[in-house]
């Protein structure tokens, strides 16, 4: 992991256990999270069409056997979900912008249930300019239900009839390679939610982006 992207996960995961820092926690988390969506923005402006398609380690054990297109979904539905169904109790980004018609996905899921071949192909479905609108907007809106967080909130687990919601929206396959994360999420406390979909599970997904990146650049030369 990148040393000074984990030395900010470290930090965040520290000060947002005590209550009279929890807040700069937040801070640092957002300063990780800018970090990583300047890399991901610079995807949009060094990348071709068919780099964000790209599938170089389709056989790998890792992250990196994705799409760049993919990583990007998956990155930010899953936080839409967690951000708005399981902590706030609200509507999605993905619903409330229409962005299933304008992204043209074929899903609303987070795309656990895809594997190799399928994430190349859905990959190429994605309009790119409305994928980069809805991830600006999820950040955005993330961050804005971060700030508004009351302390005592962090130590809160999701209650029954959000998980239940949560399986009524569809919005997680039923597929087994998917449906797990139903229960992981719901058997967290929002502080725990923080610092995985929010924080680690983005560092995870930009690195893999960025090994794609290289092995693609490496290819052309």
């Amino acid at each position: 992991m990148n040393k000074e992207w984990s030395e900010l996960n470290k930090t965040m995961q520290l000060q947002l256990k005590k209550e009279a820092i929890w807040q700069a926690g937040i801070d640092t988390l957002i300063d990780l999270r800018n970090q990583l969506m300047d890399i991901l923005l610079s995807f949009r402006k060094d990348l071709t069409r068919e780099d964000f398609d790209a599938i170089p380690f389709i056989n790998a054990d890792g992250y990196h056997c994705k799409t760049i297109g993919y990583s990007i979904w998956h990155i930010f539905r899953i936080e839409d979900i967690v951000a708005h169904t399981l902590i706030n109790g609200d509507d999605q980004i993905f619903f409330s912008g229409n962005y299933q018609k304008r992204i043209h996905s074929p899903i609303v899921t987070t795309g656990n249930e895809f594997v190799k071949q399928q994430i190349a192909d859905f990959s190429r479905l994605l309009d790119l300019d409305e994928l980069y609108a809805y991830i600006t907007e999820v950040k955005r809106s993330t961050e804005t239900i971060l700030k508004k967080l009351p302390y005592d909130k962090l130590k809160w687990n999701v209650s029954n009839e959000r998980k239940e919601n949560l399986k009524s929206l569809h919005v997680v396959s039923a597929d087994e390679k998917a449906y797990w994360l139903i229960d992981y999420w719901c058997g967290k406390d929002i502080r725990g939610l923080i610092q995985m979909p929010f924080s680690r599970h983005w560092i995870m997904h930009t690195e893999a982006c960025l090994k794609i990146k290289t092995k693609l650049v490496h290819c052309e030369k």
